[in-house]
């Protein structure tokens, strides 16, 4: 999966110190790419909604998105932005 752009989003929560960006993927996501996130932390695929859901919630971050479409949020605390480094070296080798 190739990783074409990370938007910040507009969503913000920085008031509580989190910040939200748009990672826009080459492709659909699908089935393989959300268990490949699994090394990431908590992880919950709801594969049996109209919309296959997943989360991924660690200490510093938080990752959702659905089944399907070219894009998926994450929210990171903003002492940890370098967890964003990490997510993006994952997706590149999924």
């Amino acid at each position: 999966m190739k990783l074409m752009d990370k938007v910040e989003s507009r969503e913000r929560c920085a008031e509580a110190g989190w910040f939200a960006y748009d990672f826009l993927l080459d492709r659909e996501i699908d089935q393989e790419f959300i268990r490949g996130l699994k090394p990431l932390g908590s992880w919950v695929f709801l594969s049996m909604l109209a919309k296959p859901f997943f989360k991924v919630e660690s200490e510093h971050f938080m990752i959702k998105g659905i089944l399907g479409e070219c894009h998926f949020r994450v929210a990171v605390h903003h002492e940890h932005e370098d967890e964003l480094i990490r997510i993006e070296r994952l997706i590149e080798l999924i």
